[in-house]
């Protein structure tokens, strides 16, 4: 089970001055890849944390917005990967984009959003979406299915389709900050090629090439 990648390389030269520049480069090429039907959601990625002892988690989680400062996802402030996160802000996040023999890996610290900006963009989730973070308690234990959608029903009969929800108050984003952004290019024979972004101390960022 062992694909044989022919893609095309990856150069130094071709790279963008800061690394959040070469995401959006192969960000939106990942999103034509997907009107294509050649990749499912390009923004997913796995975020990576680690409790007190070190032991480490993973979850997939959409990323809703990226810029300079770094990528932006939305959580319940109460479920396992944020709680992990208020004693150890340190991240690792991962966008698999197999198709197109390509990978994104960023280690990063994560903060919290500002209640302005986390009320911006829960009024452009859908009704039912808006809901659904006010029913669960993300990573808590629940008795069964029905309580869940009993939960449901009970909020969508107190905020019917059109009327504002309120954003809740435990619910919010971290943004990433990236302290590295690897660009991990499959290609033949298994000499892929691998370009590490790392942050400096005066605010530029190195260029390092990995062994694969």
């Amino acid at each position: 089970m062992r694909a044989h990648y022919r893609a095309e390389g990856l150069d130094e030269h071709d790279l963008t001055p800061h690394p959040m520049g070469q995401f959006a480069r192969w960000f939106r090429q990942a999103a034509r890849a997907a009107v294509q039907g050649m990749v499912y959601e390009p923004n997913a990625m796995v975020v990576s944390t680690a409790d007190a002892e070190g032991r480490p988690s993973s979850r997939t989680v959409l990323l809703k917005q990226y810029d300079e400062q770094g990528f932006v996802f939305y959580t319940n402030y109460e479920s396992r990967k944020a709680l992990e996160l208020s004693g150890n802000p340190y991240v690792s996040l991962l966008f698999p984009w197999h198709p197109m023999a390509r990978q994104v890996i960023v280690s990063g610290t994560a903060r919290r959003t500002g209640r302005d900006e986390t009320a911006a963009y829960f009024r452009t989730r859908p009704h039912g979406s808006q809901l659904g973070a006010w029913a669960s308690s993300q990573s808590s234990v629940i008795s069964s299915r029905t309580e869940l959608e009993a939960s449901y029903a009970e909020l969508a009969a107190r905020y019917p389709e059109g009327e504002q929800v309120p954003v809740p108050p435990n619910w919010g984003g971290f943004r990433v900050a990236p302290q590295a952004v690897e660009f991990w290019q499959g290609r033949e024979n298994r000499l892929h090629d691998r370009l590490r972004y790392v942050a400096e101390p005066d605010g530029g960022w190195r260029v390092e090439r990995l062994s694969p």
